[in-house]
């Protein structure tokens, strides 16, 4: 008799899917006949998900239906520690580079700025394929690569906050970038945690919300605690505040990523193929912690539910339910988790992993991260930038012509830098959490990741505009009043649109157009090595043609350079397509396995 998965493949019923026709009939040993309704899936999986009745396609996943929910909070809080680090310091950069050399001019400032935010990137470009590479060996796998990225983190960020002129800052923020590849292993993690492709708007959403939630605090820790001593008479005679001024935010950054390090050691669990199953040091005392702190609580184990339908499905981990009679964690009582077959025997070599449609979404890949990457780095110095001031002109004699010809920031202070920061975290998490999943459910990733790509040229194209809406104090003073915030989160609302459904949906085409489970973890190193190449150029370039826009009363002429680079990627993205993830095939490769994640 053929194996339930051979027949389910041959009848076409795939994991998950229900377009309306008939239920599979599937010949028993005997001469009766066996309907399975069409209402159930089949599933092989050891560690996923039990049967339950099939999703439509345009039916919305919610946050409650994903497996693995305790992996996918360990790998969340990881993620947040780091944005909530690099977007704390962008709140006061420009004024501890002012610090470092109070005689430097604004748009000398401004290309430091790029400088000191494309080193980290600089350095991913060179290292993230690496960490990528590692990611996928059987000598370290995903969990080390993380640990050591998170170390590296930390320690940049202590040295960049005791930093004391710009050479010693560029040089923690390289570290910092250098040992640090975790967010293509991250997503690595993700994708084999959460196999199944109706979970994956859901599941990739996961890193840029949580990046949204750094956005929104770590602004505002750093525009709270920077400068402690100049902003708060109670430190004014502070020796310590007076000769590191910008310690304080990446003291408290470092205690938080030291608590993502040890949880991630104690709870986070190695997904690469070939080393789930190898010691663990770091579970193992996870593990009795987690039954030290329960041995007061009524103790309950899993025990198998024995079902008549375990003629046609394999037990699942899912298949267990509850029994109070036997201790939690009990090696002796519980029964042993099924072994997790393995997708793959061979390793698809390096050079064939560049096909047409991995060099196509790389190319767009680049293009969304070059002018996001820009934005990024750019939209805090614009911030802090002093406003136009017609007494004292920059340069000298310079008189603005609209609409082209004007110059200018909007002078904003730390804190309110960190508040207009903390907008963009503020408005993406809002639109991640309550439109996001139901558009992208029903135009799908392709359609929605072109379709939000269009937003991107809009903003660039108003945003210097800021510069010139009226404020409610005249300058030299910050701009201030109404119309000026009213503006600027309409500028946001449109920016943070786009990239909440183009940056989900650009990591799920990088992660789908893998051609070959072997190279994931290096698909995500490479993906990351070619956003951060664009993340490097972009905010170097930017920040150099921004200084030189000051200097020559032409400051929007950065942005509406991004404008024409945006409606490039726009262009590159109809090349594009929507990959399985395993579009080569190699000896040894287990196809029962492979059917059931479509």
């Amino acid at each position: 008799m053929p194996s339930t998965a051979n027949v389910a493949r041959d009848t076409n019923f795939q994991h998950g899917d229900d377009r309306g026709q008939s239920a599979p009939v599937i010949p028993s040993s005997s001469n009766a006949i066996l309907v399975i309704p069409s209402s159930l899936t089949i599933n092989t999986r050891g560690d996923e998900e039990s049967r339950r009745p099939s999703t439509l396609p345009s039916d919305v996943i919610g946050w409650r239906d994903l497996p693995r929910k305790g992996q996918l909070l360990v790998i969340t809080l990881a993620r947040l520690s780091e944005p909530l680090t690099q977007t704390s310091l962008q709140a006061y950069m420009f004024y501890q580079l002012r610090w470092f050399d109070p005689t430097l001019p604004d748009a000398a400032i401004s290309a430091q700025a790029g400088v000191l935010h494309a080193s980290f990137t600089a350095a991913q470009f060179f290292t993230a394929m690496l960490w990528g590479r590692v990611a996928d060996s059987k000598l370290a796998g995903r969990k080390t690569v993380i640990l050591i990225g998170l170390l590296g983190s930390l320690i940049s960020c202590l040295g960049f906050g005791f930093s004391t002129n710009f050479r010693q800052a560029l040089f923690f923020r390289s570290l910092g970038g250098i040992t640090n590849g975790n967010i293509g292993v991250m997503r690595t993690m993700i994708s084999e945690t959460i196999r199944d492709k109706k979970y994956q708007s859901r599941a990739f959403l996961i890193l840029p919300m949580t990046f949204n939630v750094g956005v929104i605090v770590g602004p505002i820790l750093g525009g709270v605690l920077s400068d402690p001593a100049g902003s708060y008479p109670a430190f004014e005679n502070v020796e310590f505040f007076k000769r590191f001024p910008y310690a304080a935010p990446n003291i408290v950054s470092a205690i938080f990523l030291a608590t993502a390090v040890l949880l991630c050691w104690l709870m986070l669990e190695e997904t690469h193929d070939a080393l789930r199953d190898t010691r663990d040091i770091g579970i193992i005392l996870g593990g009795k912690l987690k039954k030290l702190l329960r041995r007061n609580n009524n103790s309950i184990a899993y025990a198998p539910i024995h079902s008549r339908e375990t003629s046609i499905s394999t037990t699942t981990t899912a298949d267990y339910e509850l029994s109070p009679a036997t201790p939690r964690n009990s090696a002796e009582a519980a029964p042993k988790q099924p072994a997790i077959r393995r997708r793959y025997r061979s390793r698809l070599p390096f050079r064939r992993i560049f096909t047409r449609n991995v060099s196509f979404t790389f190319a767009s890949h680049f293009f969304l991260a070059f002018h996001v990457g820009t934005f990024n780095s750019l939209w805090f110095v614009f911030l802090s930038t002093p406003v136009y001031n017609p007494r004292d002109p920059e340069p000298p004699g310079f008189k603005p012509h609209l609409p082209f010809r004007f110059t200018g920031g909007l002078g904003l202070p730390p804190r309110s830098v960190g508040l207009a920061m903390a907008l963009l975290g503020v408005i993406g998490i809002s639109m991640q959490l309550f439109l996001y999943p139901w558009l992208s459910a029903r135009l799908g990733t392709l359609r929605s990741w072109r379709t939000f790509l269009f937003l991107f040229p809009v903003t660039y194209l108003v945003l210097p505009f800021l510069a010139v809406v009226p404020s409610s104090t005249a300058p030299p003073s910050q701009k201030t009043g109404l119309a000026i915030w009213v503006a600027i989160s309409g500028v946001l609302f449109v920016q943070v649109s786009a990239r909440t459904f183009a940056l989900p949906a650009q990591t799920i085409l990088v992660n789908n157009c893998t051609p070959h489970p072997s190279v994931l973890g290096t698909v995500h190193g490479l993906g990351q090595s070619v956003s951060s190449l664009a993340r490097t150029i972009g905010p170097i370039a930017g920040g150099w043609l921004y200084g030189l826009g000051l200097s020559h009363g032409f400051v929007g002429g950065v942005f509406w350079g991004m404008t024409g680079i945006a409606v490039a990627g726009v262009i590159i993205s109809f090349w594009a397509r929507e990959g399985d993830g395993h579009e080569i095939w190699l000896d040894g490769d287990d196809e029962d396995n492979a059917d059931n994640l479509h």
